[in-house]
């Protein structure tokens, strides 16, 4: 009954709120990118190649030069080479690579991967499904599950090991016989004029060699050296992501990833592939113990193992004493704030990174890839810079729906999970957890976010809006006592300066109203507004 009525009272504040935010949602979705689709066209021209003169320097020149084939960059070679496009990819590694992120697509993400039609590449690599993610807390649990009851069998999320699926990616790209895939590294951009021409780059023998496009892609990923001549980063490290993997154990729920919030930190657990489950641990940077002598391992042992499930102890105790198991991942987030630059453009992590603890980086960077490929195909000339960069401004303002509710999601969940000597986080993190367990529109409308397949900042605040009234609610009921009363304060406090700073650093304008952003949707182009 407590439970009931506090959702009442939740459902009666926010709800006119809520049908405003969903509705004004909606128009906004509907005369943006349904417009792109309408004027879409498959004609290009294909007279341009890449050549290279018998002194070493590259002087050619191609339609588009992607910089990175992570995910993003090998996704938008595809699609782009597919439409007809002459692309030259650089990456600096052609290698499989060697890392702990990039593991978990969400759904969202995988019905872009169907959209770019790359679905393949997440078979014959032992991807596992992931139907979402289960909350443990003080002997309780709260189920994070996809709402994928109007979806195919198939689309689903899916969890792998990172080399495999970037590897099948690349593989895919390079079958393009108009997609150049090089390995090499971009050490400048080549600009004249205030536009950028093409790149510098050493190849795989470090020869000094250039190449010339109409429009450079940048998507070299989190460590990118090239993002500084294209956006204003700030790069904050909150914490950092330890990671091993665990055998000869099993989830109690293979379909569902945990994490366990746990004293000192969060601990995620979600299979990789039939016989391995990934551990990821949360560790604050001010507190990261060295890996090299050996207090990592006393850390998890001592402070991290009697807090993970009795079934997967041993294998996290083997895991920590196997020799090179153990990696650590710097947790980035940078908010997207890219200059106006005539001849390139940032996507994927170059331009925009989260907290990696809802795993939904793979889920924008193809998110961003799909709209890329969108806003360019009317295009049938690239040569005028200047007007293609006031057109694809709009790039930034469109992203927004994806990139801005997996963004908030994730630094509001970790500041959430993280462990804090103060008690009002506690208290919220029961009230996620209370709000999440009473199941229906509360618990699949954050899912859904979660996951990708509902992508609209304006529901997200409508149900931010919800926990924090549940969450008071909690605490004045069964009599509102003034300790009662003081504590609700407390917790609306706590969580306005969690909420409120990072809507701010996502641009609140964009979110919530992009119709008067200026570079929120821009007319393709025609051809005589561009030079020949």
């Amino acid at each position: 009954m407590v439970e009931q009525y506090i959702v009442g009272v939740a459902v009666v504040i926010a709800s006119l709120l809520g049908f405003v935010f969903l509705y004004y949602n909606s128009l906004v979705r509907f005369w943006g990118l349904s417009k792109l689709k309408r004027r879409a066209s498959m004609e290009f021209p294909k007279e341009n190649r890449i050549n290279k003169n018998g002194s070493g320097e590259d002087v050619g020149t191609t339609d588009i030069i992607i910089v990175g084939a992570g995910v993003a960059g090998a996704g938008l070679a595809y699609s782009l080479g597919k439409d007809g496009r002459q692309v030259h990819v650089i990456e600096r590694d052609l290698n499989p690579p060697d890392r702990i992120a990039g593991e978990s697509l969400m759904p969202g993400g995988y019905l872009k991967l169907i959209e770019l039609g790359l679905e393949d590449c997440v078979d014959e690599i032992d991807a596992q499904r992931n139907q979402g993610y289960i909350l443990y807390k003080d002997g309780k649990n709260a189920p994070i599950s996809y709402p994928l009851e109007k979806f195919h069998s198939h689309i689903v999320g899916k969890n792998f090991h990172n080399n495999r699926f970037v590897q099948k990616l690349r593989k895919k790209a390079a079958s393009l016989h108009n997609v150049s895939l090089e390995q090499g590294t971009v050490t400048s951009l080549l600009e004249e004029n205030g536009i950028i021409k093409g790149v510098h780059y050493k190849d795989k023998s470090s020869q000094m060699l250039t190449t010339y496009a109409s429009l450079t892609v940048v998507c070299d990923g989190c460590f990118s050296n090239l993002r500084r001549s294209l956006c204003n980063p700030k790069v904050d490290v909150p914490c950092y992501f330890v990671g091993f993997i665990l055998t000869n154990c099993k989830l109690s729920d293979q379909n569902h990833g945990a994490i366990i919030l746990a004293d000192p930190s969060p601990i995620v657990f979600y299979p990789i592939s039939s016989t391995e489950i990934r551990c990821m641990v949360d560790v604050p940077s001010q507190n990261l113990p060295s890996l090299s002598n050996g207090e990592m391992s006393h850390y998890l042992k001592t402070l991290v193992a009697p807090k993970v499930f009795p079934e997967t102890y041993d294998s996290f105790i083997s895991a920590i004493e196997k020799k090179d198991n153990i990696k650590i991942m710097p947790n980035r987030i940078m908010a997207d704030a890219p200059h106006r630059t005539p001849g390139a453009l940032l996507i994927g992590d170059s331009l925009n990174m989260r907290h990696a603890i809802t795993g939904g980086g793979m889920t924008v960077a193809l998110s961003d890839v799909v709209l890329l490929r969108d806003l360019l195909r009317p295009l049938h000339d690239l040569s005028d810079a200047s007007v293609v960069c006031k057109y694809l401004q709009s790039f930034y303002t469109l992203r927004k729906p994806m990139s801005s509710t997996i963004n908030i999601l994730a630094s509001v969940l970790h500041k959430v999970f993280s462990s804090s000597s103060d008690p009002t986080i506690e208290d919220i993190q029961h009230a996620c957890i209370g709000y999440l367990r009473l199941g229906g529109v509360f618990s699949s409308g954050l899912s859904a976010m979660i996951s990708g397949l509902c992508p609209r900042p304006l529901s997200l605040a409508f149900h931010l809006f919800a926990l924090a009234i549940y969450g008071v609610g909690r605490l004045l009921l069964p009599f509102p006592s003034p300790k009662r009363l003081w504590n609700g304060a407390k917790l609306f406090w706590v969580s306005s300066n969690i909420i409120f700073p990072i809507l701010h650093s996502e641009g609140v304008r964009q979110m919530f109203f992009p119709l008067t952003v200026p570079a929120y949707y821009r007319t393709p182009p025609r051809n005589k507004d561009l030079k020949v």
